[in-house]
């Protein structure tokens, strides 16, 4: 039972930039190319709900372009990297952070962060130079766009924000400048316009998914240079739906170096935190991008920790055998009260409990987060939003699941002060998780590309991380030992 800590994990968008050196310097040493194997005997009739309508991409670009043209965009690209990742090791080794011209601009500092110069000096790297090239194949409303509501809601507004954006300065012209590549499929529209009707078995097998993701590849990797040169290293597919992971099971070869951004980020069914970055999942209400604020001061807080929810998946199960309206200071509902307000509750209670459901990811974490509510993780093999950035252990609790019978006794152990530290910085790392439209520096969407960028073009193997172990479900206990571990150091 393990909550990992992604090494893509960071900011996105920053994340994601800085690991691309990497895969620039492999194209400029070697460039292989992927031969395809098409399926479309197998379902020729998927092939029509990706429609192309690629009359503007081929006018802007030549599929025969000369090869020393590709090379010497791709050597612009790494020198660019180079200087991102020489001045990031500068920051880290300086512990200095580059002065902005804009006002008010936020400089990340404290512990919740495990570096927060090499955070900062990313964050502006990314804001300096990154470039997305959103592949224009396809029509709505398989491709293009995504919910904008619901727990699925982040792959539509990032669809939406690096597409229409009225600010997206990170929307490349051309294919040539850019670092990464996005394949703009929607998951979660696919099974709701494919997968109907729902009635056997076989409807909810992955094949037709997995097809056609696999057609749209084979559409651009004909089409244009970009996904041979790199095996597909370069390319990104961002999915929230909890079939997310299965888009890659029919052909793993296919798939071995595209990167996955996934909210259900389970090692299980095979999340490479090496390769992978975990998003975190985030409920939005109809219309509005947040959930309404009623957070109380410490003080006020008068439930020691709260959670409301369906019996979905082994630990839920679990936690309302043990505590399902059994206790006035643990809260575990599987039915609110009649009533009962969540959000409030939530604002009420000093922990909220968040348990894995049918998949590892769960909205409670953002909406604990939301409501000034110390996050406790209930969790089996799921790699944490943000980890490569984020030092989760200062702002949540991950207890494991056989212990879910001590939770009371576990929280109950937490001191005054400790409990103080972790809600104040349960309140700095907010900022983090909040979702705004245009985005924001260093929130929701732009930790996503930081997290993306960090991953594939500056691995933190530069950066000084003592102590930076994989995550585990721990107990306050053995939390704790960790803290005093620390202060030896």
């Amino acid at each position: 039972m393990r909550t990992i800590r992604s090494p893509t994990s960071g900011i996105f968008l920053t994340l994601f930039f800085l690991n691309l050196s990497f895969v620039f310097f492999t194209f400029l040493k070697d460039e292989q190319h992927l031969h395809l194997h098409h399926h479309h005997h197998h379902h020729h009739h998927l092939v029509s709900h990706v429609s192309i309508n690629s009359s503007s991409a081929n006018q802007s670009l030549d599929k025969h372009r000369l090869k020393n043209k590709r090379r010497s965009s791709l050597e612009r690209i790494e020198e660019g990297l180079a200087a991102a990742r020489a001045s990031i090791k500068e920051a880290i080794g300086s512990r200095k952070y580059e002065k902005s011209n804009e006002k008010g601009i936020f400089v990340p500092k404290g512990p919740i962060y495990w570096n927060p110069h090499a955070f900062h000096q990313s964050h502006t790297e990314m804001m300096k130079r990154l470039k997305v090239w959103v592949y224009r194949e396809g029509d709505p409303p398989l491709v293009h766009e995504g919910p904008v509501n619901n727990k699925y809601a982040i792959e539509g507004q990032f669809i939406d924000e690096i597409e229409n954006g009225k600010n997206s300065r990170f929307k490349a012209r051309h294919p040539d400048e850019a670092h990464v590549f996005f394949i703009p499929l929607s998951v979660a529209k696919v099974i709701h316009y494919v997968y109907k009707p729902r009635r056997t078995k076989y409807d909810y097998e992955a094949d037709r998914l997995q097809h056609l993701v696999e057609d749209y590849i084979s559409i651009v990797a004909q089409r244009y240079p970009y996904w041979n040169r790199s095996n597909g290293a370069d390319h990104f597919l961002l999915s929230c739906h909890d079939w997310g992971p299965r888009i890659s099971y029919g052909n793993p070869y296919l798939f071995h170096k595209m990167m996955r951004v996934l909210c259900n980020a389970n090692t299980t069914e095979g999340f490479k935190p090496s390769r992978d970055v975990s998003i975190p999942e985030v409920l939005l209400p109809f219309g509005k991008l947040a959930p309404p604020d009623l957070s109380l001061p410490p003080r006020r807080r008068t439930i020691l920790a709260f959670f409301a929810g369906g019996a979905h998946g082994a630990i839920r199960k679990k936690l309302l055998k043990q505590w399902k309206d059994k206790d006035d200071a643990v809260q575990v509902h599987e039915y609110l009260p009649k009533g009962q307000n969540y959000t409030k509750l939530m604002g009420k209670s000093k922990f909220c409990l968040c348990p894995s459901g049918h998949e590892v990811a769960s909205p409670r974490v953002v909406e604990a987060i939301h409501a000034g509510c110390v996050p406790v993780i209930l969790c089996e093999n799921y790699t944490v939003p943000f980890g490569d950035v984020l030092d989760w252990r200062r702002f949540s609790m991950e207890i494991r699941v056989e212990r879910i019978g001590e939770i009371k006794e576990i929280l109950e152990g937490v001191s005054e002060k400790e409990y103080l530290e972790m809600y104040g910085n349960v309140r700095k790392v907010k900022r983090h998780f909040v979702m705004n439209r245009p985005a924001k520096p260093f929130d929701l969407m732009h930790m996503r590309e930081m997290n993306h960028i960090i991953h594939t073009s500056f691995p933190m193997k530069d950066v000084d991380k003592n102590n930076m172990v994989d995550h585990e479900c721990t107990s306050d206990s053995e939390r704790v030992n960790k803290k005093e571990d620390e202060s030896k150091d």
